[in-house]
C-alpha cells in the first residue's frame, strides 16, 4: 500500500521496496476551468488546453550544484546522457486520468557524481498567459516500482496553497549512504520558467 506523504516527510525507498532498481515518477494535475485571480490578479480567459505544466528533473552533485544544462531532464532534453533517467514526453494540457507526465529512473545506473534528483513543475509561458498554480487542482507526484507496478509513495498538493506561484519544487530523491530516499518538498516559487530554477543551482 502506497504511503501518502505529508510536506517535509521523508521515506527510505529501499525499506519500502527491498531490491528496488527501477521506478517511474508520475506527475498529474487538473486545471480549474475559467478561474480568476491569476498571476496578475485578473480573469484568465485562456482556454484549458493552453495551460501547459512541465515536469523536469534537476540532477545535483553533492554540493547541490549542476555541472551543465545536460544535467536537467525536461521536454527538450528527454534523456540523461547516462541513460539512467528518461522523460516520456510533454503533456500540453493535463487532460485525462492518471499521470500527465512520467519520468523513468534506473537507480542502479545513476552516475556516482549525482547525489540528488530534484523534481520540479513549471507553467509554460506563465507570464504571457497570466497563469499560476492557484488555477491548478489535484496535483500530485507518485513513485511506482516498475517491476510490479506497485505505487510506493504519493504526495498530493493543494493548488490554493500556491496562489501567485509559477513553479514548484515538488519532491527530491537523494542518496543517503547506500540508500535512496524520497522527500516531499512542496515549495512554491515565483519564476518565469525552468531557466530561473536552473540558475539557482549553477
Amino acid at each position: 500500500m502506497a504511503i501518502n506523504l505529508q510536506k517535509g516527510q521523508r521515506i527510505s525507498l529501499s525499506k519500502e521496496a527491498p531490491g528496488l532498481t527501477k521506478i517511474i515518477c508520475g506527475l498529474g494535475w487538473d486545471v480549474i476551468e475559467n478561474s480568476g485571480g491569476g498571476l496578475f490578479g485578473v480573469f484568465n480567459s485562456q482556454p484549458t488546453q493552453n495551460f501547459d505544466l512541465d515536469a523536469s528533473v534537476v540532477c545535483l552533485n553533492d554540493q547541490g550544484k549542476i555541472a551543465d544544462v545536460a544535467e536537467v531532464i525536461y521536454y527538450n532534453n528527454l534523456q540523461h546522457k547516462s541513460g539512467s533517467i528518461e522523460h516520456l514526453g510533454d503533456n500540453l494540457t493535463g487532460e485525462g486520468e492518471g499521470d500527465d507526465e512520467q519520468i523513468v529512473i534506473n537507480l542502479n545506473s545513476i552516475p556516482s557524481n549525482i547525489s540528488r534528483l530534484v523534481f520540479t513543475v513549471t507553467i509554460y509561458d506563465c507570464v504571457t498567459r497570466k497563469q499560476d498554480f492557484k488555477q491548478v487542482k489535484n496535483a500530485f507526484v507518485r513513485l511506482v516500482n516498475v517491476v510490479n507496478n506497485q505505487e510506493l509513495a504519493r504526495y498530493n498538493l493543494s493548488g490554493q496553497e500556491y496562489g501567485g506561484m509559477t513553479g514548484l519544487i515538488i519532491a527530491e530523491i537523494y542518496r543517503h549512504n547506500q540508500d535512496w530516499k524520497m522527500a516531499a518538498i512542496g515549495e512554491g516559487i515565483k519564476v518565469t520558467g525552468l531557466g530561473d530554477i536552473i540558475k539557482s543551482y549553477v
